[in-house]
C-alpha cells in the first residue's frame, strides 16, 4: 500500500472533466487504478496496490500516461480506503467541510529523504579542509601524502528512479560493479548518512550520496609559490608551472589554493582569473567579495592589460603578428582546442623578443580569454611553444597543425594524443589518469564523465579482483580510521616546518612518513614512475598584469633570457 502527493499548477478541466474546488476522481495510470482528491493545484493519491511514484511529476508526463478519469463519491473512496487521517482541522460546522475524516494509506517502511541542507556559497577551503593530509618532497617534486576523501553529491534527476547499482554502471564504469559492492560492504558508500548495504536500493529526489575513497594526487614541482603583492585587497603570487590554480580533477592539495591556505594562511581567496595549469607567471586573487567584483568588471569590460612571454619553435618572424583565428574546444575533459571556422572569436598580438638557435622568445598580448588561446594561435602560426605537451606532438600530424592542417577528425586527434602520452606515462599533462581509460569506448566516455567530474564524482579503479576485495574489508575499516585520525591529528604547520621543507626541496630527498595502504584502492598497488621536474614546465609565462589602478609583473623567467642554452 502507498500514497504520494504530486504539486503542481492543476487546470480547471482535466480528462474533459469540470474539476471543482474539491472533486475526487478514480483514474487509471499505467494500467493500475487509483482514486485521487484533486483541486486546482493539487493532486493527492491514494492507491491500495502501493504504486512507486516520486516526490514529484511533470505535469505533461502525468496527463500522458492517464487513460481515463472518472469522477466518484467520497463512499466509493472510502471502500478503497483502509485508513482514517484527520485532514487540517476539523470545521464546527459538520460532515459537510471539505475538511473532514478521510481514508488513506499507511506508508509502510517506505524510505523517507530529508531535506536538502544549504551549502556554504562559493569555494571557501577551512583549517579542516588543510587537515585532510600533509606534503613531502622528493627528486624536485611536491608530494601529497595519500589520504581519504569524502566524494559528495545529490541525486541528480536523470538517477531518480534508478537503483544505486545501475547509475554506477552506467556512469561510473571506471570502477568495476565488485569494488561498488565490497565498498558498500565496507560502509564506505552512504546515502543521506546511513551505510548503503544493499545497491539495489532505488535512489529519490534530494537523496545525499557519499562515496569514501582513498585519494591519491599526481606530483608538481617544488618551486615555492613566491607572494608579490599581500595587502589588503588582494594577494598577487608568481605561481609555479605545473600547478592548478584551484581543486579540479585529480589535484585538490597540490593547488595554489591549499598551498596558499596550508602555508602561507592565506584563506578564502577570491579567484580573479586562471592561468592554464601548465603556465606560470602573475595570479591575482581577491581578498574580499567587493574588491573580487570590481576587478571581475575590469576583465569583462577588457580593461585589463595582459602580456605573456613564451619560447617558441624556429624563428619567429620579425614584427608585429596578429592572429584573430577563432578557437573551438575539442573536449572539455582532455583539455583540448583547435582553430575552426565555428569556434569563438578571438585575436592575440605576438611580436619576437629575441631569436637564438633553433627558438624564440616571443611576446604575447590576449585582448580574449579563450581556453589555450595563445598555445593554439601559436601552434597554429607553425611555431607552437617548444615543450607544449598538448600542441606541440606528432598526434597533430606532419605539419604539427600548421594552418589548421590536422588531416584527422576530432576523434582520431584524441585518440591520438591519448595514445601518444599513454605511451609515454604521461597522462596527467592531460591532466587524466590510467583509470579514466579503462572503460569501454574512451573519448565518448570521457566526455560524459564531464558532468559528473564537475561535481567531484570521478573515482578511481581498482586492480584487485572481488575476492581479495571482500576478504580485507575488515582490516581495512579499521586502518581507514586510523589514517583519517592520524591525518586529523597532524595537519601541517609550515611555520614549524619552513627549515624542514626549504632543506627538503633543496637536496632532493624525501621527507615522506609509510602511509597506510588501502586495500580497496588500485593506486595504491601500482609503483609509477615519478615525472622529471622538467617535464612539468612549459615555456609560457604571464609577466605582467596592469590596468589604470594597478600594475603587477614578475622577472623574467630564465629560459626567457636571451642567453639561455636549453639542455
Amino acid at each position: 500500500m502507498g500514497f504520494v502527493c504530486f504539486t503542481f499548477p492543476f487546470c480547471r478541466w482535466f480528462k474533459g472533466v469540470l474539476v471543482s474546488e474539491k472533486t475526487l476522481f478514480c483514474i487509471v495510470l499505467r494500467k493500475r487504478k487509483f482514486t485521487c482528491w484533486a483541486n486546482y493545484n493539487r493532486i493527492q493519491w491514494f492507491s491500495c496496490t502501493g504504486f512507486p511514484a516520486e516526490n514529484s511529476i511533470h505535469k505533461s508526463l502525468f496527463e500522458a500516461h492517464v487513460l481515463s478519469a472518472v469522477p466518484v463519491d467520497i463512499p466509493e473512496m472510502a471502500e478503497q480506503c483502509e485508513c482514517l487521517e484527520q485532514v487540517g482541522s476539523k470545521r464546527k460546522n459538520g460532515p459537510d467541510s471539505p475538511q473532514q475524516l478521510v481514508k488513506r494509506p499507511r506508508y509502510g517502511r517506505e524510505r523517507k529523504v530529508p531535506p536538502p541542507k544549504k551549502r556554504n556559497p562559493g569555494v571557501s577551503f577551512s583549517d579542516h579542509h588543510f587537515a585532510e593530509t600533509t606534503y613531502y618532497f622528493e627528486g624536485g617534486l611536491r608530494k601529497v601524502r595519500p589520504y581519504y576523501f569524502d566524494f559528495e553529491t545529490y541525486c541528480k534527476g536523470r538517477w531518480v528512479g534508478k537503483s544505486l547499482l545501475e547509475v554506477f554502471n552506467s556512469e561510473f564504469r571506471a570502477e568495476p560493479i565488485e569494488y561498488y559492492r565490497a565498498a558498500a560492504k565496507a560502509g564506505r558508500i552512504k546515502l543521506n548518512g546511513e551505510p548503503v548495504k544493499d545497491l539495489n536500493i532505488i535512489l529519490k529526489n534530494n537523496d545525499f550520496m557519499r562515496n569514501t575513497v582513498h585519494r591519491h594526487e599526481p606530483p608538481v614541482t617544488a618551486q615555492p609559490i613566491e607572494v608579490l603583492v599581500n595587502n589588503e585587497d588582494v594577494v598577487v603570487v608568481d605561481k609555479p608551472s605545473s600547478l592548478p590554480v584551484h581543486p579540479c580533477g585529480r589535484f585538490r592539495h597540490n593547488t595554489v589554493i591549499f598551498i596558499l591556505g596550508k602555508e602561507r594562511g592565506l584563506k578564502e581567496l577570491h579567484t580573479i582569473h586562471r592561468l592554464d595549469r601548465m603556465t606560470s607567471g602573475v595570479l591575482m586573487f581577491a581578498k574580499t567579495a567587493e574588491v573580487s567584483k570590481k576587478l571581475d568588471e575590469q576583465v569583462r569590460e577588457r580593461k585589463l592589460e595582459k602580456e605573456y612571454i613564451c619560447r617558441v619553435e624556429g624563428e619567429f618572424p620579425e614584427g608585429e603578428v596578429i592572429c584573430e583565428k577563432p578557437i573551438l574546444v575539442v573536449s572539455y575533459k582532455v583539455g583540448v582546442c583547435r582553430v575552426d571556422p565555428k569556434g569563438k572569436p578571438c585575436k592575440t598580438v605576438f611580436q619576437r623578443v629575441s631569436h637564438s638557435g633553433n627558438s624564440s622568445v616571443v611576446r604575447c598580448i590576449p585582448y580574449t580569454g579563450r581556453t589555450h588561446q595563445i598555445r593554439v594561435h601559436l601552434q597554429y602560426l607553425g611555431h607552437p611553444i617548444i615543450n607544449d605537451p598538448i600542441y606541440n606532438v606528432d598526434a597533430w600530424g606532419p605539419d604539427r597543425g600548421k594552418s589548421g592542417s590536422i588531416g584527422k577528425t576530432d576523434e582520431e586527434l584524441l585518440e591520438s594524443l591519448i595514445k601518444a602520452h599513454q605511451d609515454k606515462q604521461s597522462l596527467d599533462l592531460l591532466d587524466l589518469s590510467q583509470e579514466d581509460l579503462r572503460v569501454k569506448g574512451e573519448i565518448k566516455t570521457l566526455e560524459n564523465l564531464g558532468d559528473c567530474a564537475s561535481s567531484g564524482q570521478v573515482y578511481k579503479s581498482s586492480c584487485v579482483n572481488s575476492c581479495s576485495i571482500v576478504s580485507n574489508i575488515q582490516k581495512e575499516n579499521v586502518d581507514m580510521q586510523q589514517s583519517i585520525e592520524h591525518a586529523s591529528e597532524n595537519a601541517f604547520h609550515i611555520n614549524a616546518e619552513d627549515s624542514n621543507m626549504d632543506k627538503s626541496r633543496e637536496s632532493g630527498h624525501s621527507e615522506v612518513s609509510v602511509f597506510v595502504k588501502d586495500s580497496l584502492c588500485g593506486e595504491c598497488k601500482i609503483v609509477r614512475k615519478d615525472p622529471c621536474p622538467k617535464e612539468l614546465v612549459m615555456y609560457l609565462h604571464a609577466l605582467c598584469y596592469k590596468s589604470a589602478d594597478f600594475d603587477y609583473s614578475t622577472k623574467m623567467p630564465v629560459w626567457a633570457m636571451e642567453d639561455w642554452h636549453e639542455d
